[in-house]
């Protein structure tokens, strides 16, 4: 793990005191859309919760106030693309 994801992920203990492996305040994230189950990016972590994140929307700095699911929220995770294709990945191992 190299020193930038370090810094974005963090330990945490759920309700019924299980280790979950959580991110940092203000990691880039991708959120899966409620509705059609795909991945959104756009997003950071605006706050850790005992069951999940609260977060903010990037564009305009809204923070919703739902909270969401730890399984909802993926670190995202820039490569140098190939051939010049500019590109963003998802970083599946949160």
């Amino acid at each position: 793990m190299d020193q930038d994801k370090a810094q974005d992920v963090n330990q945490a203990s759920t309700q019924d005191g299980d280790a979950v492996s959580t991110l940092g305040v203000g990691a880039k994230i991708c959120v899966r859309n409620r509705f059609l189950g795909e991945w959104t990016t756009g997003f950071e972590v605006a706050e850790v919760l005992g069951d999940g994140y609260r977060i903010r929307r990037l564009s305009d700095d809204h923070v919703f106030p739902d909270v969401f699911a730890f399984d909802d929220v993926l670190l995202e995770r820039r490569k140098h693309p190939l051939r010049g294709i500019p590109g963003l990945y998802r970083d599946r191992r949160h």
